[in-house]
C-alpha cells in the first residue's frame, strides 16, 4: 500500500495528496502516516511547498469528512453498523468515535482531527447528530491542517537529512526487508481482525 501511495502522489501531485487524505477521511483505510510525509519529502526536493501540501491534505480531509458526514446524516447508525465491515469499519471504531464526540460536542470535530484513528471516524457521528455544516466544516479544516503539516513536516525533514547523510540512506536501506514484513504481519492482522465472523 505505501508503494502505491508514494506512486499515486509522484504522479499525480498535489491533487494526490488531496484525494488520498480525502478518502482517509471518508473512512477508507488509507495512512495519512504515509501521505503526508512523503509529500513533505517532496517539499524537500523542491517540487511541492510544505504549505501547500499541507493545505492540499487538508483539502481532502475536508472533502471525504463531508462523504462520511453524508453518510452519517442520510443513513445513519444503521447503515453503517451494517455495511460497515465491507470498507473494515466495526462498531467499536464507530462507539469511540460517538463516545468522543458526545463528551466534547462540536468542538470535537476539530480535536479528533489531531488524534490518530478517531480522526478517520468523527464525521459518522457528527452527520448522524446533523451537527451545522458551517461549523463542522470550519472545526474539521482547522483541525486537519497542524496535523498534515506535522506529517508534511517529519518527511520534509527527513528528506533534507536523506539528501545530505549518506548514512541515513544506508541505514534505512538495512531494515527494508524488516519494514515489508512487519507491514505484510499488520495488515494481515488488520484484515482479520475486520473480516472474520462475528461471535453471536
Amino acid at each position: 500500500m505505501a508503494t502505491w501511495i508514494v506512486a499515486f502522489i509522484s504522479a499525480t501531485g498535489y491533487g494526490g495528496v488531496a484525494a488520498l487524505m480525502a478518502a482517509e477521511s471518508a473512512c477508507i483505510p488509507l495512512p495519512s502516516e504515509v501521505i503526508m510525509p512523503f509529500a513533505g519529502y517532496l517539499a524537500s526536493t523542491g517540487r511541492f511547498s510544505l504549505a501547500l501540501a499541507a493545505t492540499a491534505g487538508a483539502v481532502g480531509c475536508s472533502l471525504g469528512s463531508s462523504a462520511a458526514y453524508a453518510l452519517g446524516a442520510r443513513g445513519g447508525r444503521r447503515l453503517v453498523e451494517r455495511w460497515g465491515r465491507f470498507v473494515l469499519l466495526r462498531p467499536e471504531a464507530l462507539e469511540r468515535a460517538d463516545r468522543f464526540f458526545q463528551r466534547f460536542g462540536a468542538p470535537a470535530v476539530f480535536v479528533a482531527r489531531l488524534l490518530p484513528v478517531i480522526r478517520t471516524f468523527i464525521a459518522l457521528p457528527a452527520g448522524i447528530t446533523r451537527m451545522r455544516q458551517l461549523p463542522f466544516q470550519l472545526y474539521t479544516f482547522l483541525g486537519s491542517w497542524p496535523w498534515c503539516y506535522a506529517l508534511a513536516y517529519v518527511g520534509y525533514r527527513l528528506g533534507e537529512r536523506w539528501n545530505a547523510d549518506p548514512r541515513l540512506r544506508a541505514v534505512m536501506h538495512r531494515f527494508d526487508a524488516a519494514i515489508l514484513a512487519a507491514l505484510a504481519l499488520g495488515l494481515g492482522w488488520f484484515l482479520w481482525r475486520h473480516l472474520r465472523p462475528q461471535q453471536p
